[in-house]
């Protein structure tokens, strides 16, 4: 009898529950064997004078000061990637947004649009993105400097002066000119942001549509008071997305520069650029966060 009470007594959402720690313990114990462990000996590492057949010795914040005051690339490529991340997210948000309203459109071939769209995100990877724009040291294929032709902005200088931009401010400028000369990679970079804004305008209820339609709404009015409320949520999710994928990009200099330090046996100095690195990742991160919080709506019951 007591056998069966105590069978009886593990109802089935327990047994449920159990399952689910069964399989989180194989995440716990992967997370911790790969991931917290070896963060935790880099952090170490970064204080420590580190020499392959040595021991290591402790040196305090050493690598940290010989990383921003005597390494004379890091300063420079921390500056280049956080100024070329605040000049491509808002392009790259923007641009997402558009798209994701337009291939929400009903016309023919809106498979084969959306495909297009996220078929970067598929391909994405050094090899392809270097041959599509040319980069020939890195791969030998011929017509591969033709192909990128087709992404070259020779003309940019002529229509900005043709459209009376040009002179008028150095840095409107120069932001257009970059942006159009890096409009390739912001597509590519789309992807993923395109699909998160596409599933947010699938949300939207016909019921929104229609009750706008019946006020008489034009297009615009529809944007910024039915579109843009719903979809705000997924705008900040997409800016901390892009922005740490820019951070973490195959060719951001910074990650070039720690790899290099590694490769040159220095892993004190190389955990020090990691840890200085993520820091001020995560501080622009929730920077940004606080900001774009408040352009988020939230539904209130």
């Amino acid at each position: 009898m007591k056998k069966e009470k105590k069978k009886r007594g593990l109802s089935y959402e327990k047994q449920k529950r159990l399952y689910g720690y069964g399989f989180l313990s194989l995440w716990l114990i992967g997370t911790i064997v790969f991931f917290i462990i070896p963060a935790a000996g880099s952090l170490i590492y970064s204080f420590q004078d580190v020499t392959p057949g040595a021991a290591a010795t402790w040196v305090g914040f050493k690598n940290y000061t010989e990383a921003f005051a005597r390494d004379p690339y890091f300063r420079t490529y921390l500056a280049d990637e956080i100024s070329e991340m605040l000049k491509t997210t808002p392009v790259i948000l923007i641009f997402s947004l558009f798209s994701a309203v337009l291939i929400n459109q009903k016309f023919r071939g809106r498979g084969f649009v959306r495909a297009v769209f996220f078929l970067p995100v598929i391909v994405a990877s050094g090899p392809v993105y270097s041959v599509i724009t040319g980069d020939m040291n890195t791969s030998g294929a011929e017509g591969a400097d033709q192909f990128s032709t087709l992404f070259e902005t020779d003309m940019v200088t002529d229509l900005l002066e043709f459209t009376g931009i040009y002179g008028l401010s150095q840095t409107l400028t120069e932001s257009i000119k970059h942006t159009i000369d890096s409009i390739f990679a912001i597509v590519w970079r789309s992807g993923i942001q395109i699909l998160i804004f596409l599933a947010a305008l699938q949300n939207i209820p016909p019921s929104a549509r229609e009750a706008a339609q019946l006020e008489g709404a034009t297009a615009w009015e529809y944007f910024w008071k039915i579109t843009f409320p719903y979809v705000s949520p997924m705008i900040l999710a997409n800016l901390v997305f892009t922005v740490i994928d820019s951070f973490t990009d195959s060719g951001n200099k910074v990650m070039g520069r720690i790899i290099a330090m590694q490769s040159d046996w220095k892993y004190g100095l190389a955990a020090s650029m990691v840890w200085s690195y993520f820091a001020i990742v995560i501080f622009i991160v929730g920077i940004l966060f606080l900001i774009a919080g408040k352009l988020v709506y939230y539904e209130v019951d």
